[in-house]
């Protein structure tokens, strides 16, 4: 299985319509290269532009939805397209979107830990409530986003749910690069599952993005990781590692506390 992570520069003085189809053109571009692509959170507005939230937020199947839908049809790829700012029922959401080779909506996931300390996102966006997997043709995929990575509790629900790889997009500040890199290996290693962890770079309302989009195998390995100059990182997974892995070292067999089913 091929996967691309494309982690983007959002430049403030680029307009949100201009870097919508660049991303689109960096889509289409991994035609033939990917079987799944994953761009990072909230790449249309800047995670950490919270002025620009109640602006730039769109239905869920807003421009964003539009673009990224047609450009996972033209690229015949499974696209994580990052996520949104989602305007719905009266309230804001960080919603992550799911297309199908075909540029079906294959899931949404609205984040459910939401950073800030009672402050940005925590006070600006609603809360995510259900746990999202993606059934993909080579493997089961749990959905995650940025914040998210730093509680283990959601990470076993998706394992509970049949996950064997995590995708988590993020607008992950750099003066916390190392705990990007800690997160992402110690959720592989205890779930046993890849994880593909796409990052934008740039800066977002004067927050240097930490970029270092990162692939982790099951065993804890990086197998790739993104240069800050980097924009595509490409990597190949190979599925049977998931369940090999399990088999040859099955610490989750003797799980005791938290067992349950995230569907």
């Amino acid at each position: 299985m091929r996967a691309s992570l494309i982690q983007i520069a959002v430049d403030p003085d680029e307009p949100v319509a201009t870097r919508r189809a660049r991303v689109a053109r960096l889509v289409r571009e991994e035609r033939g290269a990917a079987d799944l692509v994953v761009l990072p959170e909230l790449w249309p507005t800047g995670a950490f532009a919270y002025e620009a939230f109640a602006a730039e937020a769109e239905p869920l199947k807003g421009p964003t939805y539009e673009a990224m839908a047609a450009a996972a049809r033209d690229a015949e790829v499974w696209l994580h397209a990052g996520s949104v700012v989602e305007a719905a029922a009266g309230a804001l959401y960080n919603t992550s979107l799911v297309f199908s080779p075909d540029g079906e909506l294959a899931a949404s996931y609205r984040k459910i830990h939401r950073f800030g300390f009672d402050k940005g996102e925590a006070v600006l966006m609603a809360a995510g409530e259900d746990p999202v997997t993606v059934d993909l043709p080579q493997l089961t995929v749990g959905v995650a986003t940025c914040y998210d990575l730093r509680f283990p509790e959601l990470f076993r629900g998706l394992l509970d749910a049949g996950a064997q790889a995590f995708v988590v997009p993020a607008g992950w500040p750099a003066r916390r690069r190392a705990h990007w890199t800690l997160l992402a290996r110690a959720r592989a290693v205890e779930n046993q599952a890849y994880v593909l962890a796409c990052g934008t770079a740039g800066t977002h309302a004067g927050v240097e993005q930490a970029g270092h989009s990162i692939v982790v195998d099951p065993w804890g390995e990086v197998l790739a990781e993104a240069g800050p100059g980097e924009e595509t990182l490409r990597v190949v997974l190979d599925p049977a590692k998931v369940t090999d892995t399990r088999e040859q070292f099955p610490a989750l067999k003797d799980r005791v506390l938290g067992r349950g089913d995230a569907r």
